[in-house]
């Protein structure tokens, strides 16, 4: 039976995720998600694919018949022009982060119709940030639009015949008052089925469907992307052809047979972007691989949609521009190349043949590739040196003749200093270590008693630091240990990666995270060849070399460094080589491509170092001041935090966690003994102290509120998390719950005090020596931390205008006031004291298992500060969870005072509930307090 016709399949409209937490906690996101929900109900109706799409791929009488690989249609970093209406883009941005769309297919079937299939997918745009000061409701989708993306819900069908997608459906933006903005869209692509190099381009655009003076109109959105469909090989034939003409004696790296290994190599490996090499009298029209009128000359290519096939075939696309920030440049056909190529298993390269594009107008239908004469090598160099850091080096050249138009002159390209990645049968060679040996001088001896890395632990050699120079700028670097002896390490932290370095320039701290070390230990030596890649980021107008940064084409420096580390003095001394840029080799065509007249001395602190001992060093150039080149010594500084000294800080972290759990256990018990003796002798409950049980219940609560300790949000204790094994992590949630639990038990003992206090509510006596605890212990607070604030604030000060580099940063208030709560908290029976001393009572208000064994609890901290005091890791201050110097006043001082007034507290409750409360004053004062003790007797 012939199966009815179904009815014309609407668009699907975009998904809202709204979280239950985030509705409950912004009343005004509901409010707008249900507005949404209902406008989208409404209008789902109002588009349909026959409508738009029926003309192009008409609708299959069924569909959904058999799943096939969501692979099949998708494309990533291609790029579209317009759009400024719905995501208008920062121009600050516009240069670091090209337009780029990424097309992902959601679900895929097979339709009674041949060749037809039913597609559901995802499009979006992304332009780096958008423009505009709008504000918007809390919402993560008013975030993520914000930050440069608009998503788009799609459904439709794909003919493999006629090679064309069409698609309906909506997405959302933004006005610039912050008002949503639905858009309802079709999407119309050629996607060829079966590809080669001339058809290997995505073309197509986006249109509105809503009238043009609608506010989710928008004019046509051409795309273009690179096809990663079944492709044909058209242009690669035998290697030796395709790079004729190449006599390379250097040693290059083999692969393993399959082209997967050099896929790999691009993309797992961290090689998919590159830096261009000119000779020095290149020009925008002698070296560009472009056409001479653009005027484009890049420094960086990304490799994009790498496909690799049998035989050691593969097909990509070359992005070219002038920033680093953007690593998989999309496909913008100006700036773009495609390309075939094949692996050279003879002379383990690559040779490819690559093609320009070109498109006639701003509709991206008509573009074409065109002049397949660019020609590539690639390879991987098998030996490291001072000179040579990149995992792959290549060249390219043009194929045409030299009088012929978009002829260029042949340059060479080269993976980033900072992707340094350990590749198998990969060597270091050092050149430099006898010159090194001379300009550094004779071994010290060191001193009796000192112990230093022994050069052989990642997590001990590596580490950031502050750099200062001559006039007293401050700018950041890091360095990042590359070999030992002969050996390479396997790290991606040559100079912190994509990773942001947080710079407070004169305030370093390094915290180096740990891979396995290489054992190439001579037990009979203490020096040991190292090599190193070391970064600096200058700001604007530190000068370098005779150049302000701002004037630099590189806002890194990269520098490539080798020699000896001596083990048992510590000290570093090496040989620095820096590439240098265009603008200094056009200064002087004379100059060598590489500046290798920089000597670079570090002394490591000792790992059984004292408070203050630091990483110092020194950059400094040995050529004469009237060189070009010359530059000004560097100062080097470091806080650096040694492996073991990781270990330790994790070690110390385990137990003082533990600790905390043990403190709140038994402040949870000797809050129960509290709370069990009050119900035996309720009568004593008007004269335990409000403010004090006030006092301990904000004590639970706090650290709830402000999750508990900020510990998990630092960066320090980040690092030493990953090497706990998630011990801390698990620990964390117990700690949370027993605190809740003490929360809860000392908010019950203070219910019940209030109750009886309210009961007692005759008894005025009872409420006016409360107020009078209160009104003391107020002036008495405010007052203390004034004092204790302005002590610490000048200690400061005096320590700060002594240093020559500080580390740290001066308290927020804040922070002072979280520290002088835990004050507060030690001094938590000051209330109970003044209480007993204006009652004159000898009530047993407290049992002495409480108030002795609370006090233990909170002195303890101190007496374990002042055993951690002399082997303390200055570097992971942040990192202490017991003891926590933002959470109390910690000092060789503080550790002696708060304990004894602990103590000194504890007994003069012990002889106020024996002795009475007025025992406490001098005899003289004794009958003052018994004569205002009456009121409170007669009822």
């Amino acid at each position: 039976m012939a199966s009815a016709t179904p009815p014309s399949l609407p668009f699907k409209k975009s998904r809202v995720r709204v979280s239950s937490k985030s509705l409950l906690k912004h009343p005004q996101t509901l409010l707008l998600f249900i507005i949404l929900l209902s406008t989208i109900t409404s209008s789902s109706s109002s588009l349909h694919y026959r409508d738009h799409c029926n003309s192009i791929v008409p609708e299959p009488t069924s569909n959904g018949l058999e799943p096939i690989p969501l692979q099949f249609l998708n494309f990533h970093d291609g790029y579209f022009t317009g759009g400024e209406k719905i995501m208008p883009q920062d121009p600050e941005y516009s240069s670091y982060f090209p337009k780029s769309t990424i097309f992902r297919t959601r679900t895929l079937h097979k339709t009674e119709t041949k060749g037809v299939l039913k597609v559901e997918a995802r499009l979006i745009f992304s332009v780096g940030r958008i423009s505009g000061n709008w504000t918007t409701v809390h919402r993560r989708e008013a975030r993520i639009y914000k930050r440069g993306r608009i998503n788009f819900e799609l459904r439709g069908f794909w003919s493999e015949s006629t090679e064309n997608l069409c698609m309906v459906g909506s997405g959302y933006s933004f006005s610039k008052e912050g008002n949503l903005v639905d858009l309802s869209v079709i999407l119309k692509l050629n996607y060829p089925n079966i590809s080669n190099i001339s058809t290997s381009l995505v073309t197509g655009k986006l249109e509105s469907v809503d009238a043009v003076d609608k506010p989710g109109y928008f004019d046509p959105i051409p795309i273009i992307a690179f096809s990663q469909k079944t492709y044909n090989y058209t242009l690669v034939s035998q290697p030796e052809k395709m790079c004729s003409g190449i006599s390379s004696q250097e040693k290059s790296l083999g692969l393993e047979p399959g082209m997967n290994n050099i896929c790999s190599m691009l993309y797992g490996g961290g090689n998919s972007q590159f830096q261009l090499e000119y000779k020095s009298n290149c020009s925008d029209t002698d070296c560009s691989p472009f056409n001479r009128s653009s005027g484009f000359l890049p420094r960086f290519m990304s490799v994009g949609g790498i496909q690799c096939s049998d035989k050691g075939k593969l097909r990509l696309y070359l992005g070219f521009s002038n920033s680093s920030a953007y690593n998989n440049i999309p496909l913008i056909p100006e700036t773009s190349l495609v390309g075939e190529g094949i692996w050279d298993e003879g002379k383990n390269r690559l040779c490819m043949i690559a093609c320009s594009l070109r498109k006639l107008n701003n509709d991206f239908a008509n573009t074409s590739v065109r002049d397949c004469t660019v020609g590539l090598s690639l390879r991987f160099p098998k030996t490291l040196s001072i000179r040579e850091r990149s995992i792959a080096v290549g060249r390219m050249w043009s194929n045409r003749k030299t009088n012929e138009s978009n002829y260029f002159e042949e340059f060479v390209f080269r993976t980033s200093y900072e992707r340094t990645t350990a590749v198998w049968g990969l060597n270091y060679e050092y050149t430099q270590v006898d010159r090194v040996r001379k300009l550094c001088g004779k071994k010290d001896v060191g001193k009796p008693g000192r112990r230093y890395p022994d050069g052989f632990s990642y997590g001990d050699m590596a580490f950031d630091l502050s750099v200062k120079n001559s006039p007293g700028n401050f700018a950041g670097g890091y360095f990042s240990p590359l070999s030992y002896g002969d050996k390479i390490y396997d790290n991606g932290f040559a100079s912190m990666g994509g990773e942001v370095l947080e710079i407070g320039f004169e305030n370093s701290v390094s915290v180096s995270s740990m891979p396995p070390s290489v054992e190439v230990r001579d037990s009979n030596h203490s020096l040991l060849n190292v090599s190193y890649a070391i970064n600096f980021w200058f700001p604007a107008h530190f000068k370098w070399g005779g150049l302000p940064s701002s004037k630099m084409s590189y806002p890194q420096i990269h520098i490539s460094a080798e020699g000896v580390y001596d083990a048992g003095t510590g000290m570093l001394c090496m040989v620095g080589c820096r590439r240098l840029d265009s603008i200094s080799k056009k200064s002087n065509e004379n100059l060598d491509s590489m500046d290798c007249e920089i000597l670079i001395s570090v002394q490591f602190p000792p790992l059984n170092r004292k408070d203050g001992e630091r990483l110092k060093g020194t950059v400094n150039s040995t050529r004469k001041p009237s060189d070009f080149l010359y530059f000004e010594p560097l100062e080097l500084s470091s806080n650096v935090a040694y492996g073991s000294e990781i270990k330790e800080s994790i070690w110390r972290m385990d137990l003082e966690i533990t600790m905390v759990l043990i403190s709140l256990t038994l402040a949870c018990v000797f809050i129960g003994v509290q709370i069990f003796y009050v119900k035996k002798n309720q009568d004593v409950l008007p004269s335990i102290s409000l403010v004090m049980l006030v006092v301990l219940t904000l004590g639970h609560m706090i650290p709830l509120v402000l999750n508990f300790e900020a510990f998990f949000t630092n960066r320090n204790r980040q690092n030493l998390l990953l090497w706990s094994g998630g011990w801390l992590e698990a620990n964390e949630v117990v700690v949370r719950i027993i605190t809740m639990v003490a929360f809860l038990m000392q908010f019950r003992l203070l219910q019940l005090t209030w109750s009886a206090k309210i009961a007692e509510g005759s008894k005025k006596g009872l409420w006016v020596a409360e107020k009078k605890a209160l009104y003391l212990c107020l002036p008495l607070y405010i007052f203390g931390g004034l004092i204790a604030w302005f002590l610490r604030w000048k200690m400061f000060d005096v320590v700060l205008s002594k240093a020559r580099f500080f580390v740290g940063s001066r308290h927020s208030i804040w922070d002072y006031l979280k520290s002088y709560a835990g004050l507060i908290l030690d001094g938590f029976l000051l209330p109970q004291i003044l209480l007993n001393l204006f009652l004159n009572s000898k009530d047993k208000a407290l049992s002495p298992t409480f108030y002795v064994g609370t006090t233990v609890v909170r002195l303890l901290p101190h007496a374990y500060d002042a055993y951690r005091a002399p082997n303390h890791v200055p570097q992971f201050n942040s990192s202490y969870i017991y003891a926590n110097p933002d959470g109390d006043f910690y000092s060789t001082a503080w550790d002696v005072i708060i304990p004894c007034g602990g103590v000194l507290f504890a007994v003069l409750i012990y002889l106020q509930q024996r002795f009475g409360g007025a025992c406490v004053l001098p005899q003289r004062f004794r009958q003052l307090a018994e004569y205002e003790k009456v009121p409170v007797v007669s009822a």
